[in-house]
Order: structure tokens, then C-alpha cells, then sequence
């Protein structure tokens, strides 16, 4: 890197709109969608998809709700023609859905295009040419004008080959690119539209779309947002025109400035999902439409099984998505910070099904996208108390009492930190088991029986005490009361029961009684015991063995 100051590189000119309006205004309705995975992000490929895969993945953004779809290149390659006359001649388009096609300013390219577009119902015809000053200069070595005419000239065939498809019945609408819209002087970029309009003569039920790509990310989202407005502002049909989004992530910002171009006017938005697309990709659609669905605007895409979406995306694609993009990473609904974990918890346990979301870290209902509550809070050396006792209850159904929550966390971390990586809820599970449910020793309860006479309580214990068969006698207010007394005749440390608890385990017939029982030790020591037994009186008895042995453990 250069040292500052930074002298090979300039700051991107500001549009000069003082009145701008974007600011102030709040979204509230979807933009026209258009999917562009199978022409731009299917491009961006290594390995391109074989058709098959291109039908299943049409198939799929039509059952996620897409009504306008760019399904290729059709005068680029066989393959792409082959594809877009396999969708019309086996009628896989539903009616009420658009396919768009690309095509550049040459005449044969468009008479190709509109070939492979016969017996479409709807069709968009996408042209393009390059605008900015760096695409005259070094590609074309052309003038303002000689421009203006490739993108007038384009239209104008378009216009012609495509009269036989409307006589024939197909509904054909038109769509122009100023390609590198962004940075394209804007003036220029008003003439081109302009001259473009002039030429197709849009009506209000006909609208021509004009398409003002970010191809490259160069300026941070606000320009965009005032580049958008300004034409928006400038052109004098605005009322026939539905002014379309294209944004790259060049600068890791195109959700961002597709988000802000809305704001300042624009109608319809292309992208892809989950952003595949050349270099750091195209704009990725799921995200901004469930930025929507999270201020309560329903983008009119249903992706309620997001799982299955992303699963059929990676395997067409071979691409990842990354476990941390939002909505569809794996990692996307995961805390591991102990902190995050409590607030989770504490708000989740409070949450009505009547009252608007309110989770705290989580911004949208992982249920509504067909995602599982189990992945929430994963726990490694960084989790908390309350993160631990959320794995247990949500997955294995031990409801710890809260005292509880800071013994096992500290337990189940120093596991994670010795192993050095996130635990699974299985391990936890087995970390828990074998700290509280499994100990054998020093002591074991053998059989334990209780008689009851007015408000005394008898038991008959046999344990076996470091292998030595014991046979306890007591009595108290109550079993564990009477347990208790017994083992104070033993040379066992000697200690109080502070806290009991329980509940069921599972349901019907196969429930089970779990009991946590805390003691302190008369050395001071203060630590619980579980229990599990399908007798309720059997798994407090066993609580307090495993307290027992715990504390002895310590020793």
C-alpha cells in the first residue's frame, strides 16, 4: 500500500442535489423483483450449470415467487438458446411470469434473441451498451454521439424483429442499460435514456425499463441514492418508466445502496440469491427481501424453507454459502457469547405468539424461514451459564434451576477450553451425565424404602460406601429429610440440603422424575446433584447421592 497521503487512488465526486428526498422517507412496499442467477450469476461460475440444473433452479425461484426471470444470453451460445426454447416448447413458464433475456446493440445478436423468444407469453428484452467515459475512451474510442447512436440504432431493431412475437400474442416490454450507470456522467446518462424512450415510445400501461447498473462499486451508498434520485427527477417520462436497480458488492455494499436507491425512487430491483455473481457478486436478493420482511413488509418472495433453497443453490451452483450471511449462514442465528446467550434466553422465555418479535439478537423469527430453534446457542470456552443451561433444556428437556446455571457453565467451559473447540449439544449432554447422573463412587445407592406413620418419615437405605455394603436407618419430616439424618451416622461428610427441585422428563407413559438438590458441605462446600428415577421420591434420594459424591470428589 501506498503511504498516506494516498495519492494513486481519488475520492468519488458527490452529486450535486441539495434538495434530495431520499433521507427523510421510510420504505414501505416491495420493489418488482428480478432474478438474474441464470444469465448473470450463472455466468460468474467456474463450472456453469448443465441444463437440467437450470431447469431445477427456475423452477425454484418460480415457486419462491419470482415473476420476472433473466434466463440467459440466448445469442451468445447454443446452450443458452437450447435452454430459453426448452422453457417456451415444454411450457414450464407459468403465464403470469416474464422471462428477460440480454442481448448487446447488433442487429444479428437481437434477430438471434428474438428467435429463441418465439411463443413466449411474456418476454422482456434486455439491451445494453457501455456508457462511462473509461469504456469510450479505451474500448470503443468513440464520442457521446457515437454512443447515444449504438443505443438508438439497438432499439430500433429491437423494435422491428420483435413485431412478429406481438402479432403472435407475446406481451414483449423492453428494458435498457446504460451499462456502468454509475459511473456514467449523469448527464449523459439522462441523454442516453432519453433518446432510448424517445425511440420505443413507452405508454403508462407499457412501461419501458430503464436499468442504471452499479456494475462496479465505486461510491459509497449514499451516491448511489442520489444518483438514482436525480434521474428519477430529471427524466421526462417518468411516468412510463420503472427506473431498475443493478448493484455490485464491489465495496461490500450493494445490499446497502440497493436499499437507499429505493429510498430515492427506484421501482424494481435485479439480483441474485445469496449474491452469486461475478467478483464479489451481485446483490443478494434474500437479504434485502427479508430486511423487508423484518420491518413488516412482505417482499412477495417466499423463502419459508430457506434451507431447501440454500441446498439446492449449493449444489447447482458448487458454490458455499457463508456461515455467517444473514438469514442462510449456518451460524447466522448463533451466539456463543456467554452475554448474548442470557439475553437470548431471558427474552425468548418471555416472547408471545400474539405480541411483535422481540428477541433480542435474533431479528426475525427462524421459524418463519423454516429454520430450527436448536442451532441457536452453541456453546464453546466464550458461553455462559445461560447458554449451557438453553442447550440442556432445549434439546434434552433439563430444566436446571437457576442457582444450577453457573455451576455447569463453569464446568462445560473448562471442557470447551480444553478441548479447544465448540462442543456439540451430545457432548454437553455427555459432560452433564457423567458429572451428575453417572457417579458410582465412592458411594451407590442400592434400594431405598420409606413408611410413613403420622408426620414421621422411616427409611431403610443399603449403599455401598467405598465397597463396603451399608445398611441406614433415619427418620425426618419427609424422605430426604430422613436420607439425610441416616447418612449423618456414616463417616461421611456431614451437610445440609439448601434447595430442591423437579419436574418431569418427557411425557405419557415414559416420563421420567429429574431432581437438583444443593447442598453445603459442612466445610463450606456448596454444589448440586441430579437424579433421575421414574419413582419422583427415588430421583431426590439419588440427587443427593450424586451431591455426595461430587462434593467427595473435590476432596
Amino acid at each position: 500500500m501506498q503511504p498516506a497521503p494516498v495519492s494513486k487512488y481519488r475520492p468519488f465526486p458527490p452529486v450535486n442535489l441539495p434538495n434530495r428526498q431520499w433521507p427523510s422517507r421510510t420504505l414501505n412496499r416491495a420493489p418488482i423483483w428480478c432474478s438474474v442467477d441464470l444469465r448473470d450469476g450463472n455466468q460468474a461460475l467456474a463450472q456453469p450449470m448443465s441444463v437440467e440444473e437450470k431447469l431445477e433452479y427456475f423452477e425454484m425461484l418460480v415457486r419462491i415467487g419470482f415473476k420476472e426471470i433473466e434466463v440467459g444470453f440466448p445469442s451468445a451460445s447454443q446452450i443458452e438458446f437450447d435452454f430459453c426454447r426448452r422453457l417456451i416448447e415444454e411450457k414450464r413458464i407459468p403465464d403470469d411470469v416474464a422471462i428477460q433475456i440480454l442481448c448487446q446493440c447488433r442487429e444479428e445478436l437481437i434477430a438471434r434473441s428474438i428467435e429463441a423468444m418465439r411463443g413466449a407469453k411474456n418476454a422482456i428484452f434486455h439491451l445494453y451498451n457501455s456508457t462511462s467515459p473509461a469504456q469510450r475512451k479505451h474500448v470503443f474510442n468513440a464520442t457521446r454521439a457515437d454512443i447515444v447512436k449504438i443505443a438508438t440504432q439497438g432499439t430500433t431493431w429491437v423494435k422491428r424483429h420483435s413485431q412478429p412475437l406481438i402479432a403472435a400474442g407475446t406481451r414483449m416490454r423492453f428494458e435498457y442499460s446504460p451499462e456502468s450507470f454509475t459511473s456514467t456522467e449523469l448527464d449523459f446518462a439522462l441523454e442516453i435514456c432519453e433518446a432510448v424512450t424517445d425511440i420505443w415510445q413507452p405508454t403508462r400501461e407499457n412501461r419501458i425499463i430503464l436499468n442504471l447498473p452499479a456494475t462496479v462499486e465505486y461510491a459509497t451508498p449514499n451516491i448511489h441514492a442520489d444518483q438514482i434520485e436525480w434521474m428519477c427527477g430529471h427524466l421526462t417520462r417518468r411516468d412510463c418508466t420503472i427506473i431498475s436497480l443493478h448493484t455490485h458488492n464491489d465495496r461490500g455494499t450493494g445490499i446497502a445502496a440497493t436499499e437507499l436507491a429505493l429510498l430515492a425512487g427506484a421501482d424494481r430491483v435485479e439480483g441474485t440469491l445469496f449474491g452469486n455473481g461475478e467478483r464479489t457478486g451481485n446483490l443478494d436478493i434474500v437479504t434485502v427481501a427479508l430486511n423487508l420482511y423484518t420491518h413488516g413488509i412482505h417482499p412477495g418472495l417466499d423463502f419459508g424453507n430457506i434451507n431447501e433453497i440454500r441446498e439446492v443453490y449449493e449444489r447447482t451452483t458448487r458454490l458455499e454459502v457463508p456461515a455467517r450471511q444473514p438469514y442462510a449462514g449456518e451460524l447466522t442465528f448463533t451466539a456463543f457469547s456467554g452475554s448474548h446467550q442470557d439475553a437470548i434466553k431471558k427474552s425468548w422465555a418471555v416472547q408471545k405468539p400474539d405480541e411483535p418479535w422481540d428477541v433480542l439478537y435474533i431479528p426475525i423469527d427462524p421459524a418463519d424461514i423454516g429454520r430450527s430453534y436448536k442451532a441457536i446457542i452453541r456453546i464453546n470456552a466464550q458461553s455462559g451459564k445461560g447458554g449451557v443451561a438453553y442447550v440442556l433444556e432445549n434439546e434434552f428437556g433439563y430444566a436446571l434451576p437457576k442457582l444450577m446455571h453457573k455451576e455447569i457453565g463453569k464446568i462445560i467451559n473448562d471442557v470447551a477450553d480444553a478441548k479447544g473447540t465448540e462442543l456439540q449439544p451430545a457432548e454437553i449432554h455427555d459432560v452433564f451425565r457423567r458429572e451428575y447422573l453417572d457417579r458410582t463412587s465412592p458411594v451407590v445407592l442400592q434400594q431405598f424404602k420409606t413408611t410413613e406413620h403420622d408426620s414421621t418419615v422411616k427409611c431403610d437405605a443399603s449403599l455401598t460406601i467405598d465397597g463396603v455394603s451399608r445398611q441406614l436407618l433415619g427418620e425426618g419430616n419427609g424422605p430426604i429429610d430422613a436420607f439425610t439424618r441416616a447418612l449423618g451416622t456414616t463417616t461421611l461428610p456431614k451437610f445440609e440440603v439448601l434447595s430442591y427441585s423437579e419436574h418431569s422428563l418427557g411425557k405419557g407413559s415414559e416420563a421420567r422424575a429429574v431432581s437438583y438438590i444443593q447442598i453445603k458441605t459442612e466445610r463450606g462446600l456448596t454444589l448440586f446433584g441430579a437424579g433421575i428415577d421414574t419413582n419422583i421420591e427415588l430421583a431426590s434420594i439419588k440427587a443427593i447421592v450424586s451431591a455426595l459424591n461430587r462434593a467427595l470428589a473435590k476432596k
